[in-house]
């Protein structure tokens, strides 16, 4: 019976959110190029507000979050633990403007991609790690100079909830070359919404943003552990906060 009424929840979550998703991004291919940017990603994201909305309401996922002050007023670099969906609709919101390091596949999905790929995202080819990085450094010291933050999720793909990914240095690369502040996030989203799963279990996502960390006479090898071992520690608090 419980797996029944998980799947009727999550059924009822995706039903809803796959036609908002449609609009939203035929919005942004058509409309949306029209206006100034910022506009257009204020009206878009509005769809990752429902979502994070509508998974509260179908499948009883809420939300906590600490460290609100912890974001600088000032473009940043922002490396954030990567466990499902859920983060990526979250933070694309709450960091807006914001440019997102994703694979460049992603572009392709229609609606979805398409929609992506006016928010500006920087979008690389992980199949090449040498040339990934001169894509991340930049395109992403443009995005910081027009005034974005950047999301990174430097374990580079979703690792399951309670796992450790390797951490690539582009994050701390990237916030050494800008002398911007790198602001380190971690959550449990992967309890809730497993990577890859259609099932969406219910519980608290339990967001904590860092104190910012400033580069300045860092190297991005240092400056990377630092990242992951505030991350992965945190993470260890978050364990059973369900």
């Amino acid at each position: 019976m419980k797996q029944t009424v998980l799947f009727v929840r999550s059924l009822l979550f995706s039903i809803g959110t796959i036609p908002v998703i449609i609009l939203f991004a035929t919005f942004a291919c058509t409309l949306g190029p029209l206006m100034p940017y910022r506009i257009r990603q204020e009206i878009v994201t509005w769809a990752n507000a429902f979502i994070v909305f509508w998974l509260n309401l179908t499948c009883g996922v809420r939300l906590k979050v600490e460290g609100l002050e912890n974001i600088p007023k000032t473009p940043c670099v922002v490396a954030a633990k990567h466990q499902s969906a859920w983060e990526t609709y979250y933070l694309q919101r709450l960091l807006r403007p914001v440019s997102t390091i994703l694979k460049r596949e992603l572009l392709k999905i229609p609606f979805f991609g398409w929609g992506l790929y006016f928010m500006h995202p920087i979008a690389i080819d992980r199949g090449n790690p040498r040339v990934a990085m001169k894509q991340v450094q930049s395109q992403g010291l443009l995005r910081l100079k027009q005034g974005n933050n950047v999301l990174v999720f430097p374990e580079g793909t979703r690792v399951p909830f309670g796992e450790e990914g390797k951490y690539a240095r582009s994050a701390a690369s990237l916030a050494v070359a800008a002398g911007v502040p790198l602001v380190p996030v971690a959550h449990n989203a992967g309890y809730c919404w497993p990577a890859g799963g259609f099932y969406k279990r219910p519980g608290m996502i339990h967001v904590i943003i860092g104190k910012p960390i400033d580069p300045e006479g860092r190297d991005s090898r240092s400056l990377t552990e630092q990242t992951r071992n505030w991350i992965e520690a945190t993470q260890q608090t978050l364990s059973h906060k369900r």
